[in-house]
């Protein structure tokens, strides 16, 4: 159980990977923080008709069961190389700037880390993915297939390598089943 303070109010969470139950909370809350054109936003051109990582997709949940925050991470490649797409991240808006997302990204991070994923992008800004590691995507050699803006098409190397030593090119979506035991082999 992980918790946020927000003045003299305490929330208490917990981090989990989605189960079925919360599908129908996930797009109400992309909604209420996005918006419904979210779904016209050049990311999530990338995701239309790809399954998300299954390994890979997270829950906030209080210490009552309400739903509070989300993140998935879909599968991308730069040619050969499984790669991953961070987002949507979205948090209750009355519980934003408390550090549940924050503390679910590093989750993230950490587990497709430990997973073997070498490479994740983001579209997002660069002021809140920044501190985790995140470089502006196309200085590095880095494109995606439809427009983004540079300054918030990022990445970040997962497992140390130096980007030099990564394969570069445009960002695909993944077409094929990702397994965690495929990254981990390849």
């Amino acid at each position: 159980m992980a918790g946020a303070t927000a003045g003299s109010t305490m929330c208490d969470y917990a981090i989990t990977l989605q189960a079925p139950e919360d599908e129908q909370h996930i797009d109400p809350l992309l909604d209420l923080a996005f918006g419904q054109s979210r779904i016209s936003r050049p990311s999530y051109m990338l995701r239309a008709g790809v399954a998300p990582i299954e390994d890979l997709c997270f829950s906030v949940k209080s210490s009552n069961g309400e739903f509070l925050a989300t993140l998935r991470f879909w599968p991308v490649s730069i040619g050969d190389e499984k790669a991953t797409l961070l987002g949507p991240l979205a948090v209750q808006p009355s519980l934003q700037g408390q550090g549940i997302g924050k503390a679910l990204v590093s989750h993230g991070l950490a587990r497709a880390k430990k997973l073997g994923y070498r490479l994740c992008f983001v579209v997002g800004e660069q002021f809140y993915y920044g501190p985790y590691g995140f470089k502006l995507g196309h200085p590095l050699g880095y494109d995606m297939p439809v427009p983004v803006s540079a300054d918030k098409f990022q990445v970040i190397a997962l497992q140390d390598d130096e980007f030099s030593n990564l394969p570069k090119g445009v960002m695909q979506p993944w077409l094929g089943t990702v397994t965690s035991a495929e990254v981990k082999e390849a």
